[in-house]
């Protein structure tokens, strides 16, 4: 009986925001693996332990949860004025697929240090000391972020005091710009259907208002009170109810369908990192998953979002891009759930705490029109080297 080979892979295995993931040089991949396909989806999803029927992800780096199910390939700039190009791969731990529709936000707080460490920038334009600012080029949504990595003695700097919800230790800032945020390549405008509230109508369920937008990632918004809820719920609220599960990805799947994600609705169980559900509220005070008592005096709105079928940690950086974007345009939900009017930042609760987020809207020509949208996170490597993994081509 003939055996596939345990090769190895220098991989680095990083943390970005609130998200862990696996990141690998374009050029260190096994050379069937270099180009998009079925051989780079097995190469991964081996790494990462998926399809894992036990949902744990034991004999893989994945972490068993949607944050943790990750791989980030990355490659020297092939666009004018960027150094860096940078493709995610959302890993289903259960199903043999990889879901490469969108970014992952988080992770993206993780792509300029790795690029700078791996001599993707141009030494010449990496500081000694101060920010070195990173362009990257999205290439799952054709879009640019831009990263601006602290250096300290010519090294990234990845510890420092900046305080992250979601995530136990503090580290060194790292602030994002997402430009031009919105999707227009998958699914149309910001906003896909023309409107900024939408009613949208799901059989069996009910008939929902709803916002749906192209910013960061395809997000539809929901009133938490719509859907019985307090915008106050945590993991175990949701994650242990199997009928709520089921019931948040029926309306996922025609908000996707209204969205023009899909042309049918059997096509969303192949499509789970995109479009994400969530649901908002007017504030409140809330005991967060660490203990940490959030006031209603905190936040501006809650928000709560599902990913990969379960209720985040915390909250995806794309989704954050989504919640600045719709806040500052007046009319969304996101919008009146803050309190209405002109606005270019908000402050949202989440599971694990808050985060504040930016966003620059205007209205041109009767459309809304996002230059880009603002957040910092953190990163730090935990462990680079070699993956082992059987791959035979």
């Amino acid at each position: 009986m003939a055996h596939a080979p345990q090769i190895k892979v220098p991989a680095t295995y990083m943390r970005g925001g609130t998200s862990k993931g696996v990141f690998f040089a374009l050029d260190d991949l096994p050379e069937p693996a270099r180009m998009p396909g079925p051989a780079r989806d097995r190469l991964l999803l081996r790494v990462i332990g998926s399809p894992d029927p036990y949902g744990k992800q034991t004999d893989g780096m994945g972490g068993a949860t949607s944050s943790t199910s990750k791989t980030v390939i990355l490659a020297r700039g092939t666009r004018p004025d960027h150094d860096v190009d940078y493709l995610f791969g959302q890993v289903s731990i259960d199903k043999p697929f990889v879901d490469w529709t969108g970014n992952c936000g988080n992770l993206s707080a993780a792509v300029g240090p790795f690029a700078i460490r791996n001599g993707l920038v141009d030494p010449a334009r990496v500081p000694r000391d101060g920010i070195c600012v990173v362009r990257i080029w999205q290439a799952n949504i054709g879009k640019t972020i831009i990263a601006h990595v602290p250096m300290t003695n010519g090294e990234v700097q990845e510890t420092g005091d900046f305080e992250l919800d979601g995530v136990t230790f503090p580290a060194a800032e790292v602030r994002l710009e997402f430009m031009d945020p919105a999707e227009e390549g998958d699914g149309g405008a910001l906003f896909p259907t023309g409107r900024l509230v939408d009613v949208l109508e799901v059989p069996g369920i009910g008939t929902f208002d709803a916002t749906m937008i192209n910013a960061g990632i395809p997000t539809i918004f929901l009133k938490a009170e719509a859907l019985g809820y307090t915008g106050t719920e945590l993991q175990d609220d949701i994650n242990n109810d199997a009928k709520a599960l089921a019931r948040l990805e029926t309306i996922r799947a025609h908000g996707a369908l209204k969205m023009g994600l899909i042309t049918s609705l059997e096509e969303a169980a192949a499509r789970q990192h995109t479009p994400k559900i969530a649901w908002v509220a007017g504030p409140k005070g809330y005991t967060a998953s660490s203990g940490r008592q959030v006031a209603a005096a905190d936040v501006d709105l809650l928000v709560r979002a599902m990913s990969m079928g379960k209720l985040h940690h915390a909250m995806m950086g794309t989704a954050s891009v989504a919640i600045a974007t719709a806040a500052a345009v007046e009319g969304t939900l996101v919008n009146q759930a803050a309190g209405g009017g002109k606005r270019e930042t908000v402050c949202f609760g989440h599971p694990s705490g808050t985060l504040r987020v930016g966003s620059e809207a205007k209205l041109v020509d009767g459309a809304w029109v996002v230059t880009k949208a603002i957040m910092s996170r953190s990163a730090r490597i935990l462990m680079q080297g070699w993956v082992h993994v059987p791959f035979a081509g």
